[in-house]
C-alpha cells in the first residue's frame, strides 16, 4: 500500500538533519571533511533549519517525544521541547543544507554555521538516524504505511532510544520506505551512527544566514 500526502499534514512528513553548533564546528568538521562520521552524537540547547531537495529512507518510524537535553543542563522545565521524534534506518539526501544561528556572541552579534552536502549527483547517506523535528514541510510518499500503533510495537524503524523521552504506549507511525521532496524543517536534536557527506562543504557567517 502507498500513502501520498502533499501540502499540510504533518503526521507524514520527515526529514534528515544533522548540524553542529558553532561551538562543535571544529570537533566535528576534520571528520566531516574525510566524508564519514562514523560515531553517534547529537545536538541540543538551540534549534537549526534544514532543507533537502530529496530524501529517500528506508525503515522509518515516528513518535511523540519531549527534548529534554537544553533544560536538564539549565535545571529549568520552561526549556522542554514537544518533539516528534523520527527515526530511520537508512537515507539518502540530495541536495543537503544545514543550517544554525547563534545570536548574541560579544562584539560579533550573531554567527551563522552553513553546511551543504549531497550534490553532484553523489547523494548523502545516514545510517540509524534519530531526529527531535519541531517543524516540517515536504511533499511525502510513504510505503506501506501503519499508522495509530503504539510508539513501544514500532518495528520498522530503529528502537527507541534508552534515554529518550518517550511515551511508550502513545501514537506512533511507521512504514517501509519513505519519500520526500522539497523539504524545509527546523529541529532541536538529531543522533546517528554514520553520516557520509559528499561534496561538503561548510561555511561561517557574520549575521543570519539560514537554509531558509
Amino acid at each position: 500500500m502507498e500513502s501520498q500526502v502533499r501540502g499540510g499534514t504533518r503526521w507524514k512528513r520527515f526529514a534528515l538533519v544533522m548540524v553542529p553548533s558553532v561551538a562543535l564546528t571544529a570537533a566535528v568538521g576534520v571528520s566531516l571533511a574525510q566524508g564519514a562520521l562514523a560515531a553517534s552524537f547529537s545536538v541540543s540547547g538551540q534549534s537549526f533549519k534544514v532543507t533537502a531537495e530529496h530524501l529517500d529512507g528506508k525503515g522509518f518510524s515516528q513518535y511523540g517525544g519531549i527534548d529534554a537535553g537544553y533544560a536538564e543542563l539549565k535545571g529549568d522545565k520552561k526549556t522542554l521541547h514537544p518533539v516528534a521524534i523520527s527515526s530511520f534506518k537508512s537515507a539518502d539526501i540530495t541536495g543537503m543544507c544545514q543550517s544554525v544561528v547563534t545570536p548574541d556572541i560579544p562584539l560579533l552579534g550573531s554567527v551563522s554555521l552553513q553546511l551543504k552536502a549531497g550534490g553532484g549527483g553523489t547523494p548523502v547517506h545516514a545510517e540509524n538516524l534519530y531526529l527531535d523535528v519541531a517543524d516540517l514541510d515536504a511533499d511525502a510518499t510513504f510505503t506501506n504505511i501503519d499508522i495509530g500503533v503504539a510508539a513501544k510495537d514500532a518495528n520498522k524503524g530503529p528502537k527507541i532510544k534508552e534515554g529518550e523521552n518517550v511515551n511508550e504506549n502513545g501514537f506512533a507511525q511507521q512504514a517501509d520506505r519513505a519519500v520526500l521532496d522539497n523539504v524545509k524543517q527546523k529541529a532541536w536534536a538529531t543522533t546517528a551512527g554514520t553520516f557520509k557527506l559528499s561534496g561538503l562543504s561548510m561555511r561561517l557567517y557574520n549575521g543570519v544566514k539560514e537554509c531558509y
